[in-house]
């Protein structure tokens, strides 16, 4: 059957909500407003707010001087800053929100503010997303008989789109074929390239009949581990469009990972390259898949530097069909095409399926939160491994618009030049890249002239760092921040451009995403204070299955009951909720942390600390640092014999590197006695990141000795 757009009727013919709502959200008694002044601001917080803004209008003008003088500005107008007023407002909604998807959006449904269509999207949920499905232009073979359908496995385990058939990737080449889709730049190349959608559909073509012809078949599993190029954004295409799916593996991974995740996602082939440079060295990852005794390997070489291939390995130039036209196979809602994984409290990274329904998130998350239209530019250094990767497949290509690719090390110069001469207009950040960037004075004030909206993920943010990346733009680009997960398929919290802005804080949970924020006994917590977030299902988007995990019990065991006796999923995010609306991360409350924006289970990192023969047991926690930013790694160790403590760190540091991941620093090593433990033998990391933070307090290097 032919692929068609197809309008998708709504499962309830309940109205739309016409009453002026107050948002009195489940996380909090708190109006969240769409409004450019808060109500309910005290007379000094208006002030603050309108200072500001005078002043944001002189920077712009050019009659201020450096960031440094722009910084201390900031602290002197809101040296002052209420609790009870929120944060300051950085950014204020003008013609930006009223061009917007979202305002579109409310003027077609009648809304009158964004309290109203966020309220919307989570009590009619069937409706919204049929809404979605519409405004995105889904592309279906046939249509649902239902939106949303609960008589089976209730809201843990919904049929979205029931009866409906599609291929995802239809989607992505609705924009016309002359319209460019790449734009790709690297650090060992001096031009850039365009590529348009036409050109890179028969790429996706020529990859997917190369695919049939050789022999895979509809739903087996196909390994990526490569940075994100052009070939990677094709191949993936390509393995969802013939009824494949992918196994998603970082560039960055060792090689037992590496074997460790093909394994997991039973992938019977991978997709490689030789070799790539960053930063001016090469990474050969062809080596990587052959330590790994992975087989079955399609590999993309230049000319010069090619290694030999093993014997059943192919080139990809080879593996490249002469036939450029394909049609696609038509899924089932819930079918995989990609497995990613995420690491949690366990040695056994969760792998986590993504379905045909699960892009759907990630393009509305773009379409409304990152306001993503059809004319912009998108860049977001990620790679294929982490949800970001997809995420920004999906988001760019569903909405129309173009991609910016640049293969090498983002926090160079030769990065953040490419941003202003691909002319990037969304702009997507993890907060220690841009610590890079300014502390290598990077980007100049007038460096992105045509970068509208940027959003960060990954890890919490600095408020800092977060002002210093608005400068760059004149003020004028709000910082969407965004925090979610894989089995998310995109956000539960973030921003929007209808929204005012206030670094290293969220404005809403993401539309369709409704949040309750508990303390450890399972009451609502009061304003001002945090506690761990849980999501009420469903939406679309939230994983339905794992392969190496019990779903049920990673998300809904023992989880307590909504405020109104709702079914909660657990997420694990530790969150403050603010003044007037607004929320702050505050990390992990389970045993994962992140790591330069990784997530990783302490007992991963464990497990690789005690292999060392001096080691006898370890605790791996992630301590936050003073005021904002990304957790830090400190490893306690009890010894099984004497070692000095530098040595030792050094040779910890150089296995955690090459077993685990090289971007995990660790940041300190404390020897101990004893580690404290539960009376069912659990690690107590709470007690021991209060050890460390009493120790950074008044500790002298010897304490890092001491008995614990």
């Amino acid at each position: 059957m032919t692929p068609r757009r197809l309008a998708v009727e709504r499962s309830d013919s309940s109205p739309l909500p016409r009453n002026s709502f107050q948002w009195h959200s489940r996380v909090t008694g708190q109006q969240s407003s769409g409004s450019a002044s808060l109500p309910g601001l005290s007379d000094r917080a208006t002030v603050q707010d309108r200072a500001w803004q005078r002043y944001v209008r002189q920077v712009r003008d050019g009659k201020c001087g450096s960031f440094t003088d722009q910084w201390a500005r900031f602290e002197q107008i809101f040296i002052d800053r209420q609790a009870a007023d929120g944060p300051p407002l950085v950014w204020q909604p003008a013609g930006q929100a009223e061009r917007s998807n979202l305002r579109a959006l409310m003027r077609d449904l009648g809304l009158r503010s964004y309290a109203e269509a966020y309220r919307w999207s989570v009590t009619d949920r069937a409706a919204f997303w049929g809404r979605v499905v519409e405004r995105l232009g889904i592309v279906l073979a046939r249509p649902p008989d239902r939106v949303l359908d609960l008589s089976g496995g209730g809201v843990t385990d919904p049929r979205w789109l029931a009866g409906a058939e599609l291929n995802i990737v239809d989607s992505c080449f609705t924009a016309r074929a002359d319209k460019p889709a790449v734009i790709s730049a690297s650090e060992t190349a001096s031009e850039t390239t365009v590529t348009t959608y036409g050109a890179l559909e028969r790429l996706v073509n020529r990859i997917a009949n190369g695919l049939i012809e050789r022999g895979w078949r509809r739903g087996q599993a196909i390994a990526l581990y490569m940075p994100m190029t052009l070939e990677c954004v094709a191949t993936y295409l390509a393995i969802i469009r013939a009824g494949l799916h992918a196994v998603s593996i970082a560039d960055s991974f060792s090689a037992e990972e590496v074997a460790s995740r093909c394994e997991i996602g039973q992938a019977r082939a991978i997709v490689t390259t030789d070799h790539y440079r960053r930063a001016g060295r090469t990474i050969r990852l062809y080596e990587m898949v052959r330590q790994a005794g992975v087989t079955n390997a399609i590999v993309i070489s230049t000319a010069t530097e090619a290694a030999p291939l093993r014997e059943g390995d192919l080139s990809f130039h080879d593996l490249l069909s002469t036939r450029d036209t394909f049609e696609s196979v038509a899924c089932a809602p819930d079918d995989p095409i990609n497995i990613l994984f995420s690491s949690g409290t366990s040695g056994t990274p969760k792998a986590i399926p993504w379905t045909h329904l699960t892009p759907i998130k990630s393009a509305m998350d773009g379409h409304f939160h990152q306001d993503i239209h059809g004319e912009d530019v998108v860049a977001w250094p990620t790679n294929i491994g982490w949800m970001m990767g997809p995420w920004l497949i999906f988001a760019t290509f569903i909405n129309d618009a173009t991609m910016a690719l640049f293969e090498g090390a983002p926090h160079s110069t030769a990065f953040t030049r490419f941003v202003g001469e691909a002319e990037v207009t969304i702009l997507g950040v993890v907060p220690s890249l841009v610590r890079a960037w300014r502390a290598a004075e990077a980007v100049g004030q007038d460096d992105w002239p045509r970068v509208r909206v940027l959003s960060s993920t990954g890890e919490p943010s600095n408020r800092e760092d977060s002002v210093w990346l608005m400068s760059r733009t004149g003020y004028r680009a709000p910082i969407i921040e965004y925090l979610g997960g894989t089995e998310i398929g995109g956000g539960h919290l973030t921003g929007t451009v209808v929204q005012p802005a206030s670094p290293s804080t969220f404005t809403t949970p993401a539309l369709g995403i409704d949040v309750v924020l508990l303390d450890p006994a399972g009451d609502a917590v009061e304003p001002g204070a945090a506690g761990e977030l849980f999501l009420v299902p469903p939406s679309i988007g939230l994983s339905q299955r794992l392969l190496s995990r019990d779903h049920e019990q990673v998300y809904h065991a023992g989880c307590p009951p909504g405020p109104h006796r709702e079914v909660l999923r657990r997420h694990g995010d530790n969150i403050a909720q603010l003044a007037r609306g607004f929320f702050k991360a505050h990390g992990r409350a389970d045993d994962t942390m992140n790591l330069g924006g990784i997530k990783v289970g302490s007992v991963e990192l464990e497990r690789v600390v005690e292999r060392h023969d001096a080691v006898y047991d370890a605790a791996a926690v992630g301590v936050p640092r003073s005021g904002e930013g990304p957790d830090r790694l400190v490893v306690f160790v009890t010894l099984r014999q004497d070692m000095p403590r530098d040595p030792l760190r050094q040779e910890l540091q150089a296995r955690i590197g090459s077993e685990l991941n090289p971007l995990f620093r660790m940041h300190d090593l404390v020897i101990v006695e004893v580690l404290p433990r539960t009376a069912s033998n659990k690690i107590i990391r709470r007690e021991l990141r209060a050890r460390y933070a009493a120790m950074e307090d008044g500790g002298s290097e010897e304490e890092r000795e001491r008995p614990a």
